[in-house]
């Protein structure tokens, strides 16, 4: 069998910009070929999205209920609003990717109000909460109802169980429900070396948005309901939302393929260890500051932004903060399942030569 694509990239050039440049794990795409030929029932009926469902189960209990959608902002937006009335709002940091990062989706698809709270770290905190969570039963505010935290945070720090817990016990006593935004969640569990449901079920959180394409997936991300009386109308939301594909098999084999064993596992052990070698190359390197804590598999660092450009033509990576002053910025590395220690060293032998250019 012959094809007419093309490959038209490098495919061993690699770089620090997003763990979602990374391509799909060789594992995943064996499996999106195991499902395919002949026919199976479309929209999620089939018996590979059956099996999916009793793996979530297994990782997050057994009233999880697992339903795939295509993106991350997808798996957001149809979470909170299955978890809102029109009247009602959702508590987040200020950092938050559903306040930052989404393009106003929660805003323009969702019709959510988000309330946001400034924090140092990204980490919300019972009392961080209560600066929002005020005003029930006044007609003039919205209703406070959702507390959405994200595992990792935005600014690559982490929540403890005992961190998650003490928020869903505060929100469940102020009658509120609490989200998990996890694009990155299996990053977090390897930092901390817990099981998912650590995270998630056992510290009390209704509803989680389980992240795929950062961690090795072609696509797809997938709501997870771990209270199911925290939700509504979820499965026609997902319709109305555009996010109920037909080909549903070739989205579930994938977390099929990561979840029934180790892969997820291994994949972000890999991207935390990648990120917390090239943190340790680039903090000895003069004029290069490293000034958050490397918890999973993301790296910020302040540097001069002359060198941060002329290292940019090289290596692809965002600026994080460019208000830093002193003609410096805050940058943001990201690792992959897929970084190396050869990527990694390469990297920081670059700019190490960029800031002494």
């Amino acid at each position: 069998m012959t094809t007419d694509a093309v490959r038209r990239h490098d495919p061993e050039i690699k770089t620090f910009a997003s763990d979602n440049y990374a391509g799909v794990h060789p594992e995943i795409l064996e499996a999106v070929a195991l499902a395919n030929g002949g026919h199976q029932i479309s929209y999620g009926d089939d018996v590979y999205t059956e099996a999916t469902r009793e793996i979530f189960r297994g990782h997050f209990g057994d009233r999880a209920e697992a339903w795939p959608v295509f993106n991350g902002t997808a798996a957001n937006v149809i979470s909170l609003r299955s978890m809102c009335a029109p009247w009602e709002a959702v508590v987040c940091a200020e950092s938050a990717h559903i306040n930052t990062d989404e393009g106003g989706a929660p805003e323009v698809t969702g019709g959510l109000k988000l309330l946001t709270v400034p924090t140092p770290d990204g980490k919300l905190t019972p009392e961080l909460i209560d600066r929002q969570a005020w005003g029930f039963g006044d007609v003039h505010r919205a209703q406070p109802r959702v507390v959405s935290i994200s595992n990792t945070t935005e600014l690559g720090t982490l929540y403890t169980p005992a961190e998650i817990k003490a928020i869903c016990d505060h929100a469940h006593e102020l009658g509120m429900t609490v989200h998990l935004d996890g694009s990155r969640i299996t990053n977090a569990a390897a930092a901390l070396d817990v099981p998912l449901r650590a995270l998630t079920t056992d510290a009390g959180v209704d509803v989680l948005s389980f992240g795929g394409t950062k961690i090795g997936l072609l696509l797809g991300e997938a709501v997870v309901v771990l209270n199911p009386a925290a939700v509504s109308g979820l499965p026609y939301l997902r319709k109305t939302s555009m996010q109920l594909a037909s080909k549903m098999r070739f989205v579930s084999v994938q977390f099929e393929a990561l979840l029934a064993g180790d892969l997820w596992l291994r994949n972000a052990r890999q991207a935390n260890t990648m990120a917390a070698r090239l943190a340790s190359a680039v903090r000895d390197i003069p004029g290069v500051e490293v000034p958050r804590p490397v918890e999973a598999n993301a790296v910020f660092a302040i540097l001069p932004a002359d060198a941060a450009d002329r290292l940019r033509k090289r290596y692809r990576f965002y600026n994080w903060n460019e208000q830093v002053g002193g003609g410096r910025v805050e940058v943001r590395w990201m690792c992959a399942f897929d970084t190396t220690e050869a990527d990694v060293d390469a990297f920081a032998a670059a700019l190490a030569a960029e800031m002494h250019a």
